[in-house]
């Protein structure tokens, strides 16, 4: 499971170091996405495997299916990390999500995501966590 938050910088060639903690879930090889909310998705290639199984079962006549296959898996990219801990993220990944400087990587239980840093400060204020917690307790992970 992942969990934490950490703070890094994208260097000029695009590449991000991911933090330790998450490399030893993670390996030498994942999967980075778009994710939802406008940050990057990172699965381990276990959890990427587990991800493509589920949407072989989805049938292809569904319109919102297909579309958003075609979001998130034509957004894919394998990463392998340097022996410096650093992943290359592609420019369309980096685009997508606002990523041009400082970022924050936040483990949240079987996947890590990579924010623009203003980006994670402006979307994520927990004001409303007693209201939100209310909705959670209806799908029964009440705490």
């Amino acid at each position: 499971m992942f969990m934490g938050e950490y703070n890094h910088t994208v260097d000029t060639k695009g590449r991000l170091i991911v933090p330790s903690k998450f490399r030893d879930q993670l390996g030498d090889e994942f999967v980075v996405t778009k994710g939802l909310d406008g940050c990057l998705f990172v699965y381990s290639k276990e959890e990427w495997n587990n991800i493509e199984e589920k949407f072989r079962n989805v049938p292809l006549t569904t319109k919102d299916a297909r579309k958003f296959a075609r979001f998130f898996f034509a957004g894919a990219a394998n990463c392998e990390v340097d022996k410096q801990g650093r992943i290359l993220l592609p420019a369309v990944l980096r685009e997508y999500a606002g990523i041009e400087k400082d970022v924050v990587s936040v483990g949240v239980f079987n996947r890590v995501e990579i924010w623009d840093k203003q980006k994670w400060q402006d979307s994520n204020t927990y004001d409303d966590m007693d209201e939100v917690a209310e909705h959670m307790a209806e799908l029964g992970l009440g705490i």
